[in-house]
């Protein structure tokens, strides 16, 4: 069999989000709440379009229960944490059959961080593989979701800072990295950003994940974050990673098409350099749940994406919480693609 993964555009299955637990990214009952709060406002916003399946932490049931409809259905074993784009498996489809399989990567807490926890959060993946009944396939290299974007027809973005990462793949090259995840996910050509934003280096950031930075909004048309005020550190983060997509081609030799998506203008919070970006969205079926931050900007932000996706819904949902907590909507998230050709 010869596996691909389908971009985020294609019909889905369902989505899988895990429920915040006490853990020490929720430092305190107020946080675990506000979290709680956040991810249910993800969860009912994707609802709207399919089928959505929560991974509660073992006992959280209730909690999870009080805040969600009961169209999302609980599944419940134990978690670390709530990032279900990084600890999910990558959902990929036969070539020729259509049949659904399941990229396992390996795990370790974005590289080892000493905060994290992945004791249980490295198996959430096979568990899920279980759950549908597809077979997993485990990867030997270390890697999550949100350090990769396709366009289903060959193209893969990367980020040098993420699956180079000493902390994940030490002694790994390029070339290395770039077959196996061609071999796993059906790809045939990668490009390399040189790093991610600078929001996304702090305590609780992912070293780089491209999710944040760039993603594929069509065969060929590549989103890229833009901040526009240079007093940002990633004013000048965003014009490379605009230079390094700028003149290259996609797998199948087509120019790649940039649009710049202007960041929110608000800079920074207590905490310093915020990484509040639209292009961390998620594209449900016949939806698009996209990042909103109470800011000036969100509306230009829904209006260029329903221009992008005239056949779908913009919902905007307040990411802020989930910002605060290391990473976005499209972090929460995994899709599980419609089996079949």
């Amino acid at each position: 069999m010869t596996y691909v993964m389908p971009p985020e555009w294609a019909p889905h299955e369902r989505t899988w989000m895990a429920w915040p637990g006490p853990n020490p990214t929720f430092s305190d009952e107020r946080e675990l709440a506000e979290a709680r709060t956040a991810w249910a406002s993800v969860a009912h916003a994707v609802r709207r379009h399919e089928p959505l399946t929560m991974v509660v932490g073992t006992g959280q049931l209730d909690s999870a229960r009080a805040l969600l409809s009961a169209d999302i259905g609980l599944v419940e074993r134990d978690l670390d944490d709530a990032w279900m784009r990084d600890i999910g498996p990558t959902f990929v489809k036969d070539r020729g059959s259509g049949e659904l399989a399941a990229v396992d990567w390996v795990f370790n807490g974005w590289g080892a961080q000493g905060w994290a926890r992945w004791e249980h959060d490295c198996g959430v993946a096979r568990h899920i593989a279980g759950l549908t009944g597809v077979p997993a396939h485990s990867s030997p290299l270390v890697n999550e979701g949100g350090g990769i974007h396709v366009d289903g027809e060959g193209t893969v973005l990367l980020t040098e800072t993420v699956q180079l990462d000493p902390d994940r793949n030490q002694g790994w090259t390029k070339e290395q990295v770039e077959a196996e995840i061609h071999a796993r996910i059906g790809t045939t050509k990668a490009i390399w950003l040189p790093r991610g934003l600078t929001g996304d280096y702090g305590e609780y950031g992912t070293r780089g994940h491209v999710d944040i930075v760039a993603a594929f909004a069509a065969p060929g048309v590549v989103l890229v974050h833009s901040q526009r005020d240079p007093a940002h550190p990633d004013f000048e983060v965003s014009r490379e990673i605009i230079g390094t997509l700028t003149g290259r081609t996609d797998a199948r030799g087509r120019p790649l098409e940039i649009v710049e998506v202007p960041a929110p203008t608000v800079l920074a919070d207590d905490d310093g350099w915020v990484d509040h970006s639209y292009i961390n969205h998620y594209l449900c079926n016949d939806g698009v749940v996209l990042c909103a931050f109470d800011d000036p900007r969100d509306e230009e932000a829904a209006a260029l994406f329903r221009r992008l996706f005239p056949a779908r819904t913009v919902t905007l949902v307040d990411a802020r919480t989930i910002f605060a907590a290391g990473g976005g909507i499209h972090c929460v998230t995994q899709q599980q693609p419609v089996a079949g050709c």
